[in-house]
């Protein structure tokens, strides 16, 4: 097909508004449809199959046997037209009967063709039908004409239920008016209850062919502009502050906003013929369809937002509320979506929202992370959340153990109550010891540290009551930014977090870019590698691209000047990867020197111990550095092949695994006989039991979130160091059946705040 896609679907749908402009019943139209796309796209086959009764029906065709139409049907899920419409994707095949899903119908008379490609027709999110081509050429069909198929099939669903050809929205049996308690995904802990409103972020569009376009280009740019404002807005006035993760996931939300490609393709199916509504809805689904074939789910989490922010530019486009948010919450309010971008989360008013329950959501998404700043409870993975509860029914959540309590009896809201004021007096504890020393009762002292990624984290280090700052991301900075951060940047952010945290040590993380953290001003980053984290990242990728290193080393330099630098390399494999690093930052040393610029008054090094094989090289490694840090998060996936990112794995292996802590066993006792400093970080040192036990191995340095300082305090100040270890000993050598509970047993004979 010559042409751009715009140019197709523009002549296909001109005569589609003609044939819908015309009087006569749905089944001619369709007819005169089929035949329209196949004259456009050059094609041998053009049918339609529309959902009925639970099949998938053929409603007509040009080129198979008319014979067939209304006799051939599909299961969903059944042949390659049943899986278009039960999974939503597009199928481009140049030999159908090839395909694991090929089912051959001999009524059709399709066995001479081999080619195929069809899209969804889908109407208010869900599946109604299939539009699919066919040639007798083996060929793989072009973008433009894929494309074009898209666009048609959208216009198609509003002709298909303006004149009812398909079933309507089914709902699951009708549910009981008792109790029920659902289980799913624990996203953000905390306890909260409320009546239930669906958030309803969806606009569906009516009016899909346009009938002046320049005016539809104009209604589209005053929406963008609209939205963008409202973005910038949101960002610079979120009530929760402007510390930690979120804030970096906010920039990156609002980059998204101003993406020039984003606008480009809602003007090219503008082009095309849509109106504005159907535009943004188009671009839409074609993204969706991208999520679905996505495998990284940090990947997954930036489409997610884009889905967050065409549904917000779709509702000020078409000039509809659309969202419970805008409409105005009136009472303690636990929100139920299929998923929420981190915008979406920010409308609602904080003093009302309670709590969020999703029916996708993950450990990893953005909304997730912002929730958790918020402090709103979230739990995901609730799919048939929608079929247990109505509007206005109250609802439990408790986000400690990922369950729900939908319309609950008088006993089960009183229990609730009762946890809920518990869990309340022990949140004030925590914020009681939180300036108060990590000292054991029986004398050790116990450095806690946080891990940070902005400037202003430092700044607030009196508030969290931590020691310094054990783990500062520099790859924050090169997230956040549309262009790569030049010297005097990074420079600024360096001195300003010196700076802020004053007396209080800062260890800089050099970067940790690549796999998953793609950037998209540095080409050639290995971003579709099939194993991303074990990929061309980190350390690797910095010795690669040592031009980065040179101007992070230099900058790191000049901003500590007089002040002592601590830098760590991540992802170490084998010491060699540290020596070259650390030559790279004393050459920066000697040009700082020649220069005449200020030096640091010292220089410490560290290695961070993610990948097991470093572990083997502890001997040669450890006369060489000035101190080490164990990275948890990477280091247990890699030991248990279990990408925690993967909400399928994530209860799949414990942190409290006899092979775990015999691992760190070994590598702790090897620092501490090294008289090498070592610290813990990640999220298993930020949980006071898994902190109890990696201080019974011997470890007494940890970097964890801000919000873990209160809790990992108390539970130090109530704990005999010397019992722990002793008992820790003694399950090493015999691991019992479930550490957790042994352990958890022992603090609670023990006194340990633990909870």
């Amino acid at each position: 097909m010559p042409l751009t896609a715009a140019a197709s679907a523009r002549e296909i749908l001109t005569g589609l508004h003609d044939v819908m402009a015309k009087r006569g019943n749905a089944q001619s139209k369709l007819n005169e449809v089929v035949n329209l796309i196949a004259e456009a796209m050059k094609s041998e086959v053009c049918s339609i199959y529309l959902l009925r009764a639970n099949e998938l029906e053929l409603f007509a065709t040009h080129g198979l046997r008319e014979e067939a139409v209304h006799v051939t049907r599909l299961k969903m899920g059944e042949g390659l037209v049943g899986s278009i419409a039960a999974d939503g994707r597009i199928l481009n095949l140049a030999e159908a009967a090839s395909h694991p899903e090929f089912v051959y119908r001999p009524e059709t008379g399709e066995e001479r063709y081999h080619s195929f490609a069809g899209v969804p027709i889908v109407r208010r999110e869900n599946p109604i039908g299939v539009l699919c081509v066919q040639h007798a050429e083996p060929r793989r069909y072009a973008d433009v004409e894929i494309e074009a198929l898209q666009t048609v099939a959208m216009v198609l669903s509003e002709l298909i239920a303006a004149a009812r050809l398909v079933d309507g929205s089914r709902r699951g049996n009708r549910r009981d008016s008792g109790p029920v308690r659902l289980s799913g995904l624990k996203l953000v802990k905390g306890m909260a209850k409320g009546q239930a409103v669906f958030h309803q972020p969806r606009v569906v569009v009516e009016h899909t062919i346009a009938e002046d376009t320049e005016a539809e280009r104009e209604r589209v740019y005053a929406a963008f502009r609209k939205m963008r404002e409202q973005i910038d807005n949101m960002a610079r006035e979120a009530e929760f502050g402007t510390v930690g993760e979120h804030q970096e996931i906010l920039e990156t939300y609002r980059m998204f906003a101003y993406d020039e490609g984003w606008s480009r393709r809602i003007n090219e199916a503008i082009d095309s013929g849509l109106t504005a509504e159907a535009a943004v809805e188009r671009v839409q689904q074609r993204t969706r369809a991208r999520m679905r074939e996505i495998d990284d789910p940090l990947l997954q989490e930036r489409m997610h937002d884009l889905e967050d922010l065409s549904n917000r530019l779709l509702r000020i486009v078409s000039g509809r509320v659309g969202t419970a948010a805008q409409s105005g919450l009136t009472q303690d309010t636990v929100l139920i979506a299929r998923n929420l971008g981190p915008a979406e989360l920010l409308d609602y008013d904080r003093r009302r929202l309670k709590a969020v329950i999703l029916e996708e959501g993950s450990l990893t998404a953005h909304v997730t992370i912002v929730a958790r700043a918020m402090g709103v409870p979230v739990v995901g993975r609730l799919h048939e959340i929608r079929h247990s509860v109505e509007e206005g029914d109250q609802v439990l959540v408790d986000g400690d153990n990922g369950s729900v309590i939908v319309r609950p009896s008088r006993t089960l809201a009183t229990s609730f109550d009762q946890r809920m004021a518990l869990r309340l007096k022990q949140r004030a504890q925590f914020d009681a010891v939180r300036s108060l020393p990590a000292k054991s009762r029986d004398g050790v002292d116990v450095s806690v540290m946080v891990n940070a990624g902005l400037a202003e984290d430092a700044s607030s280090l009196e508030l969290t009551g931590a020691d310094g700052i054990g783990l500062f991301r520099t790859e924050f900075q090169f997230l956040v930014s549309a262009t790569l951060p030049g010297r005097e940047s990074q420079q600024k952010l360096y001195r300003k977090v010196l700076d802020s945290a004053g007396d209080k040590p800062v260890i800089f993380r050099t970067l940790d870019i690549g796999g998953d953290k793609a950037l998209p001003y540095l080409t050639g980053l290995d971003d579709e590698a099939e194993n991303p984290s074990m990929g061309w990242r980190a350390l690797r990728l910095s010795l690669d691209r040592s031009a980065l290193m040179k101007a992070q080393a230099r900058a790191l330099i000049q901003a500590a000047s007089g002040r002592v630098l601590r830098v760590m390399f991540p992802m170490v494999s084998e010491p060699w990867e540290y020596e070259q690093a650390r030559k790279l930052f004393e050459e920066q040393i000697d040009w700082a020197r020649a220069g005449g610029r200020a030096l640091p008054s010292q220089i410490e090094y560290g290695a961070m111990l993610e990948v097991p094989s470093l572990a083997e090289m502890l001997d040669q490694l450890l006369p060489r550095v000035n101190f080490l840090s164990i990275g948890t998060n990477d280091l247990t996936q890699f030991l248990f092949a279990a990408d925690r990112a993967d909400p399928r794995l994530a209860e799949r292996y414990d942190w409290l695994s006899p092979a775990i802590l015999r691992f760190l066993k070994r590598v702790i006792d090897a620092a501490n006989a090294a008289d090498v400093p070592v610290r813990i970080c990640g999220e298993m040192a930020g949980r006071p039991l898994e902190a109890m036990a990696l201080i019974g191995l011997g470890a007494e340095r940890f970097s964890i979130t801000p919000a873990a300082v209160g809790p990992t305090k108390a539970m130090v100040r109530s704990l005999d160091v010397d019992a722990i270890r002793a008992r820790m000993q003694q399950l090493l050598q015999r691991p019992p059946q479930d550490m957790r509970k042994t352990l958890t047993d022992w603090a609670k004979r023990h006194r340990v705040a633990i909870a």
